[in-house]
């Protein structure tokens, strides 16, 4: 007798789920028997990427506001009848990579983001509380965001998300919905392949960095979400975990 999916009957919402991580999520969540909602914009092909894919529903949204965010959840729930699992895994990645010196492009970025993660989770909280196992995986930045010169942006970048998943587990542990973060290192994703196509030496810097000494795939991260996702890590919560083949 095979072993049950780990998310046999899980109901889940991914943003930036076109491409890269996201999709990878999205297609390891599948395999594991969840329900997902995958969310992207207009122009990411989602509507279409997923159209054969038994089990997922393509949603194209955008989230501005807590309006925006309560509507989009709202329909998630509507579609998979409940929702247990929230990945924020938008704006990964910044229209071009980030230097320590390009404060006002790190703050507004960052800005952003933490606004964006926000939203969702205060926004998904009500849903969340009437699972029985409620989830919220935030998504840290990749290490193609950021120039060779841009470590400490990439510093600030981790900060910043782990600041805001504490501060949201301690919100959310009462109604028993655990908030975690997942910290990738260099991961290959579409993005990232065209910024290290175009800047080898930064390609090779992050390969010098890393114990694994190679680049990550999207599935190396999609699998700690499984996990965080997951009953395994039902008495986690406020933590992160580096998706980096170890540091150097």
């Amino acid at each position: 007798m095979s072993d049950v999916p780990r998310l046999f009957g899980s109901r889940a919402i991914v943003t930036g789920a076109a491409n890269g991580i996201g999709e990878a999520i999205v297609r390891t969540f599948i395999k594991q028997g969840a329900g997902v909602v995958a969310v992207d914009s207009s122009e990411s092909g989602v509507a279409t990427m997923f159209k054969a894919l038994k089990g997922v529903t393509p949603m194209v949204a955008s989230v501005t506001d807590k309006s925006s965010a309560e509507d989009l959840l709202k329909n998630a729930s509507v579609k998979l009848e409940g929702l247990d699992i929230i990945v924020n895994n938008a704006a990964i990645q910044p229209p071009a990579p980030i230097g320590d010196t390009d404060e006002a492009a790190l703050d507004a970025f960052l800005d952003r983001r933490i606004q964006l993660y926000a939203l969702m989770a205060r926004a998904g909280l009500p849903f969340l509380s009437k699972s029985p196992a409620g989830r919220i995986i935030n998504m840290g930045c990749v290490r193609s965001a950021f120039t060779l010169q841009g470590e400490q942006a990439y510093r600030r970048s981790q900060t910043a998300i782990a600041e805001l998943t504490k501060a949201l587990a301690a919100e959310a542990g009462a109604q028993g919905t655990t908030v975690n973060y997942i910290q990738p290192g260099a991961i290959m994703t579409h993005a990232s392949r065209r910024i290290f196509s175009e800047d080898k030496v930064l390609r090779d810097h992050c390969i010098a960095h890393s114990a694994a000494k190679r680049l990550g795939e999207a599935l190396d991260v999609a699998k700690v979400a499984l996990f965080l996702a997951s009953d395994d890590a039902v008495f986690v919560s406020g933590a992160g975990i580096a998706v980096d083949g170890g540091r150097v």
